[in-house]
């Protein structure tokens, strides 16, 4: 497990993550860190529980929000393979339908 000092708010922070997560790990401490900084920015400073506890928050809102939005999308998606597929039938249908007509007359 690889030992990482992280900064938030202009403090280090030791963290341990897996092997190969170091990147991973920093791009979400500056997520985090920026969070921060801008509570702070706007409240004033609070004492790092409450700045870390509004920023969580904060990014947990987005999470949800973005949560929302996908399912959204994934339901959009269902609903559109539904219809193609309904559509594919209907066609498929149409297909035999005038290949048949068109056997019969030239059986005629």
């Amino acid at each position: 497990m690889a030992q990482m000092i992280i900064e938030v708010n202009g403090r280090p922070y030791t963290v341990g993550c897996e092997d190969g997560q170091e990147q991973h790990l920093i791009e979400l401490a500056r997520i985090f860190d920026r969070q921060v900084r801008q509570v702070s920015q706007d409240m004033g400073q609070l004492g790092d529980t409450r700045l870390f506890l509004m920023g969580a928050l904060l990014l947990a809102d987005e999470l949800a929000d973005a949560k929302a939005r996908l399912a959204t999308v994934q339901a959009d998606l269902a609903r559109m393979q539904s219809d193609q597929a309904r559509i594919e039938v209907r066609a498929t249908l149409a297909l035999d339908n005038a290949a048949k007509r068109i056997e019969k007359l030239a059986a005629e």
